[in-house]
């Protein structure tokens, strides 16, 4: 996705809160619900081409097969992520099916919520999201986020599709997922008058620490690679760290595996972090919640790379 597209996208997702939220929500409390709402549709979004080969292999499990508990790795292969959702619905078919009826609309939402393999349900419940869907349904704007985020004109795919219009819309890589996280925080922490570095690292100081850390040892890097994070954030520094080092084209082009792992302390952040690992295909149960000073999450596990935000920054720009 190009610049251009990218910046379009984000200011469509920013514009739902002031079209739909407005009446509802104080502006510093928008984020409580466009940036679940983002990672929602996106999560929807991948497992859409594989929904009925899900609802075949749970049909098979339940009634053939006869489970008394569903087989997750079936329902992994079946949907191709190791995330799955096993109710009828999807977002696009809530929204289409949608009547007058609040009432209806917020029970199968939570019906869909509630279909989800269980390291999904974990990121809903650290949002919260299902009290914001009922604080939603309750204002009476339910239907009208949905319309929004199941719009033809926004593509949180990753394929490329057209609009109403017959214009092409790019498609949004996990990469372009995480930069659209990054700015959807930057946007909120400035309506909020926080720290830039609040919530997230900067991109620039990321790559700068990545080139820093893996560049003088370039030829010398082990063939299975470690890296930790003790205070994650949404994750952008892993992330990055792994795409500095297996990227095709870059300086070190290593062919090895790379593992991530972190630690936040912060549940919003938290769950975007570990939205973002298991869009991306990382073990996101490489990632704790809670503080890494009180528990060590990973004791005994040693690590190749350590990278971290130190809280020293601000103490150093001052």
């Amino acid at each position: 996705m190009n610049h251009t597209a990218h910046n379009r996208l984000v200011s469509f997702i920013w514009s739902i809160a002031d079209d739909c939220l407005r009446d509802v929500y104080v502006r510093g409390k928008y984020r409580d619900v466009i940036l679940p709402m983002v990672v929602l549709r996106r999560l929807d979004a991948l497992l859409e081409p594989t929904k009925e080969a899900v609802l075949e292999e749970l049909k098979f499990q339940k009634e053939e097969a006869g489970f008394v508990e569903l087989d997750d790795m079936g329902l992994r292969d079946a949907s191709g992520y190791i995330f799955y959702n096993t109710s009828q619905w999807t977002l696009q078919k809530l929204y289409e099916t949608a009547t007058n009826s609040t009432q209806i609309l917020e029970a199968n939402f939570i019906e869909y919520l509630n279909g989800f393999s269980s390291n999904v349900i974990e990121i809903i419940e650290k949002f919260k999201l299902k009290d914001q869907i009922k604080h939603m349904a309750n204002k009476d704007i339910l239907l009208d986020v949905l319309e929004k985020f199941t719009s033809p004109y926004i593509n949180l795919t990753d394929k490329e599709v057209l609009d109403p219009d017959g214009k092409k819309l790019p498609p949004l890589t996990n990469l372009g997922m995480g930069y659209v996280f990054e700015e959807l925080i930057r946007k909120f922490n400035e309506e909020n008058n926080e720290e830039a570095g609040e919530h997230f690292t900067p991109r620039e100081v990321i790559e700068l620490m990545t080139h820093l850390v893996f560049k003088p040892i370039k030829d010398n890097l082990p063939p299975v690679m470690t890296i930790y994070d003790p205070a994650c954030g949404s994750g952008g520094m892993l992330t990055e760290s792994q795409n500095f080092i297996k990227d095709k084209e870059g300086e070190i082009q290593a062919s090895g595996d790379v593992y991530l792992y972190g630690k936040e302390i912060n549940d919003e952040t938290y769950a975007i972090c570990k939205s973002d690992m298991m869009i991306k295909g990382n073990n996101p149960e490489n990632i704790k919640n809670g503080s890494t000073l009180a528990v060590d999450e990973f004791s005994g596990t040693k690590f190749d790379f350590m990278l971290f935000k130190s809280p020293l920054w601000k103490i150093m720009g001052e």
